[in-house]
């Protein structure tokens, strides 16, 4: 079988290497696509790795629907979609995710929905029809159309395509569904189909990890439940099997700690942008722990994990005041690293941070898990939907203020945490493995891929496009170049920079003017 893998960028094969090295093992042949190569999160070295690791293997760029009005429009269309999923019920306590939506959205569509014309939810679903039947008479794109002529895939597999970001992952999906490929659709992590964009056009199957999962695409995003396929998360499936690269002295002294204690792991999280610092905090959680009437927290050692996406932060911070305390750790994306990572959760006593999939991790390795809740933080931890299925569901022991935490760290220390992890154990079953603790996801994902092509086979593909949606698309390109209109079709972030740009040719001018005169 001949796989075709698309991803946004490279980055996102991160989590599905088990998949891709699994479905090459077993003879597949797996091509490897992303509209960018390079991320945040890696991707270059991620796929040429697994290129190399079997001939059956192979990648490339995917190309992105042409550069024109038609794509300008279809980014608007697609955005605003999006961004009337966050104005429903369910995200009235999450402003963040709001706001992050509401920057990327046209004026057009905000100043839309602000209006008294669709300040129901009612007349917001009507406006949220009417763009997806613009969306739905865009022509497809003729670069990714021959692209699929040529690859001739037997499965389309696509991830995330739920990023509130201009992609053109749904136009590959539709033309894949048009050619009548088995589409599949892999979720990414534990937060996307709660946070980011719909599932507006349904694949033949949704790969998630868990029921919890399950509900969210059936409840939040409409799809058929037949269509979702619960495997576990592959993406946890190497942390099961690990074992310590490193005796503990040994990688103490990498590390730059003491081995005569036991050290506490702080793992940092990506946040929203405009965030507080989460570096400061962790300041002010060393003062804290370091000012403990109990011996045991004063005297721990502290390991902090740096976020890849948030480094810089901590230059600004001088965490070296306090003794015993070391910022040490990269992107866990090759085996050097996932091996320090690894050890880093291993050989601590407690994993503690903001919000991070690093707590699922350490649950995994069954170390105890604690998050501090402080209100400054709000919007990134109470203030998401996902962040609650953690709570909820067992895996996290949480304080709001640093003095209950100091508390129950010096709970953890003294060896007070059999409740906790057994809490923590029945939160990994259900979440990351829910066939069973010893079964890995890995190989359940891949049979579920495998059968991709007999249950697409049964399904009713094909949605006539709109005549009335399709004149409404030409009057729309029509207006998008029409001065006083245009910069409606603008979101915030883009006037801002027209706003620079022109601010920028005034004062050249200017300076251009004022040397002349001299």
């Amino acid at each position: 079988m001949r796989v075709l893998f698309a991803a946004l960028h490279g980055g996102y094969f991160r989590n599905l290497e088990s998949v891709i090295e699994e479905l090459a093992r077993r003879g597949h042949q797996v091509h490897l696509v992303s509209e960018r190569v390079e991320s945040a999160a890696g991707g270059g070295g991620i796929v040429e790795r697994l290129a190399a690791s079997s001939p059956n293997v192979t990648f490339g760029p995917v190309p992105q629907r042409e550069p024109d009005q038609i794509t300008f429009l279809a980014s608007k269309i697609r955005l605003g979609l999006a961004y009337l999923r966050y104005l429903e019920p369910p995200y009235n306590e999450t402003p963040a995710l709001v706001r992050r939506a509401e920057e990327r959205t046209s004026l057009a569509v905000v100043r839309a929905t602000r209006s008294a014309m669709f300040a129901t939810g009612k007349a917001r679903r009507r406006l949220a029809r009417l763009l997806d039947a613009l969306d739905h008479a865009l022509p497809r794109s003729r670069a990714i159309e021959r692209f699929l002529d040529e690859q001739r895939p037997d499965v389309v597999l696509v991830t995330p395509l739920v990023g509130v970001v201009a992609s053109s992952q749904l136009d590959l999906v539709r033309s894949a569904a048009a050619r009548r490929l088995p589409t599949g659709v892999c979720v990414w992590s534990w937060d996307h189909l709660s946070s980011k964009a719909i599932i507006r056009d349904a694949p033949d199957r949704l790969f998630v990890w868990n029921e919890t999962q399950k509900d969210e695409a059936v409840a939040m995003q409409g799809l058929p439940p037949e269509r979702v396929v619960v495997t576990g998360a592959q993406c946890f499936d190497r942390w099961f099997a690990q074992q310590p690269a490193r005796e503990r002295a040994a990688f103490c002294r990498r590390v730059g700690l003491p081995d005569d204690r036991p050290f506490v792991l702080w793992v940092c999280s990506a946040l929203f942008p405009g965030s507080p610092s989460e570096a400061e905090f962790v300041r002010r959680w060393i003062a804290q722990l370091r000012a403990s009437a109990d011996a045991a927290v004063r005297e721990a050692a502290i390991l902090i994990r740096p976020h890849p996406s948030r480094t810089a932060e901590w230059d600004a911070v001088d965490w070296r005041t306090a003794p015993n305390v070391a910022l040490y750790g990269g992107n866990p994306i090759d085996a050097e690293s996932r091996a320090d990572y690894f050890d880093s959760l291993h050989h601590s006593a407690a994993v503690v941070g903001l919000n991070t999939s690093a707590f699922i991790e350490a649950g995994i390795v069954g170390r105890p898990v604690l998050a501090v809740l402080p209100e400054e933080f709000h919007a990134n931890q109470e203030g998401t939907l996902h962040f609650h299925y953690l709570t909820d569901g067992g895996l996290l022991t949480t304080a709001r203020t640093l003095p209950e935490h100091e508390r129950q760290l010096a709970g953890v220390l003294a060896g007070h945490s059999r409740e906790m992890l057994d809490r923590q154990r029945g939160f990994i079953q259900a979440f990351v493995r829910p066939q069973g603790l010893q079964q890995a996801a890995t190989p359940v994902m891949a049979d579920a891929i495998e059968q991709l092509p007999r249950v697409a086979a049964t399904h009713v593909r094909g949605r006539r496009r709109s005549l009335a949606a399709s004149a409404a698309l030409r009057v729309l390109l029509v207006l998008q170049q029409t001065p006083g209109v245009k910069h409606l079709f603008l979101d915030e972030r883009e006037v801002r920079r027209e706003a620079a740009l022109r601010e920028n040719r005034r004062r050249r001018r200017a300076e251009e003017l004022a040397r002349r005169a001299s």
